[in-house]
């Protein structure tokens, strides 16, 4: 049944997505939205829980691919070329975004210090997209697309310590396990770095060469190596996946432009699906179960923590105040969320249903607020003269455009 409804919801999308492309209309918001009619305290046709098998499985799939495609669009060379910017937003945002969720979960909800850095954590990470059009959007400065994809693509992998070291210290545990922690990440990077280099490597053996038929599946076949390998030996899996990425686009630019295309295809499929599947595990009573503080910290979550973080990490940046407000808005909470709220439900933690319940609601609030607003901002990037007079990034009469070309980070 999960198939079928699956397979009709898609084709929907696909039908519609002209006009999504167009409005506010959004193919997330339109899977997230079937998940909930269709999940098995709505109308029942899908029959899910927190702790089914799928559940994981999926989201864990589609953040391993999303992550392996968006270290793809970034090689070593543009990430020295343009780290600046991004390191403002990791360096100083992600910690800054932790904390302040953590004050908010603390004093709104009323948590522990413990669970609630825990869910500062979870919510940290920031995925691109639920921001398609703005990312998307070759209008919209190169930096500031750079920023968000190289952050988000990053910060997944930056927070899941945190998620851990806080996990154990909820759970009451007294071996924090750094060593194993780290060795998992060394492990994750190694796998991430090594195979595709040595896969790429053979192709350039005389033995070897791919047909223009199977070079998409050459990164293919070094995704799925990657994760096996990362399974077998319990390396960071998601931090393999973008290290994975980011070597296939530094040593294999040929193989980067072949899969470029079929693999946002593979990603798009994987993450709608976990899209459904996520939407199918909110329903009214689930929302309903939430207190009032609850919901005043999801809102205050996305509208108080990231342009708080942001606005310190931008102090000095000269990025334009339509930049800075376009990056301070779109953190939006997607797969590194839910598969870290999920690894949280799985947890013995006594508060594991209260946080899993909260960051099930802020990701919910967000995919809505942030996929149905990226192509509003996008297009105050088309035409800056049509910007309204209140927009924080109008220039006044007297400021006058910079000639030259724009710089790519400061």
């Amino acid at each position: 049944m999960l198939l079928l409804a699956f397979a009709g919801v898609l084709l929907l999308a696909v039908l519609v997505s002209s006009l999504a492309h167009r409005t506010i209309l959004s193919t997330a918001v339109l899977f997230l939205l079937a998940g909930f009619v269709l999940g098995p305290e709505t109308t029942g046709v899908l029959d899910l829980a927190p702790d089914s098998p799928i559940v994981a499985t999926l989201a864990e799939l589609a953040l391993f691919t999303v992550l392996f495609t968006d270290g793809m669009r970034v090689g070593f060379a543009d990430l020295r070329a343009a780290w600046r910017l991004p390191g403002r937003a990791l360096g100083w945002g992600l910690p800054l975004t932790l904390v302040i969720t953590a004050l908010l979960a603390k004093f709104l909800v009323g948590l522990d210090w413990p669970e609630a850095l825990l869910v500062g954590a979870v919510l940290a990470p920031t995925d691109p997209v639920f921001a398609a059009a703005l990312v998307g959007n070759q209008r919209v400065p190169a930096r500031l697309r750079r920023l968000l994809n190289v952050e988000s693509g990053v910060n997944d992998g930056l927070a899941l310590p945190f998620v851990v070291l806080f996990l154990a210290v909820a759970a009451g545990s007294e071996d924090l396990h750094l060593g194993e922690l780290g060795s998992e990440l060394v492990i994750g990077v190694l796998i991430g770095v090594v195979v595709p280099w040595l896969a790429l490597r053979l192709e350039k053996l005389r033995f070897f060469s791919a047909s223009t038929q199977y070079a998409p599946l050459n990164a293919v076949a070094i995704g799925l190596l990657v994760l096996a390998l990362g399974q077998v030996t319990h390396g960071n899996l998601f931090l393999a996946a973008f290290a994975a990425g980011v070597t296939v686009a530094t040593v294999g630019p040929r193989q980067r432009e072949a899969f470029e295309h079929f693999g946002e295809l593979i990603a798009e499929v994987l993450k709608l699906a976990a899209l459904l599947v996520f939407g199918a595990l909110i329903s009214v009573p689930f929302l309903g179960e939430i207190s009032w503080t609850g919901w005043l910290f999801a809102v205050a979550a996305l509208l108080l923590a990231r342009p708080l973080a942001l606005a310190v990490a931008f102090l000095g940046s000269h990025l334009t105040r339509r930049e800075q407000f376009a990056a301070m808005w779109f953190g939006p909470k997607g797969f590194a969320s839910v598969v870290y709220g999920l690894l949280v439900l799985d947890s013995a933690i006594p508060a594991a249903d209260e946080v899993f319940h909260l960051v099930a609601l802020t990701v919910v609030l967000s995919i809505l607020a942030h996929s149905s607003t990226d192509v509003v901002v996008a297009r105050l990037f088309d035409r800056p003269s049509k910007a309204p007079a209140w927009w924080p990034g109008r220039r006044s009469s007297t400021e006058r455009k910079p000639e030259g070309p724009e710089p790519e980070d400061q």
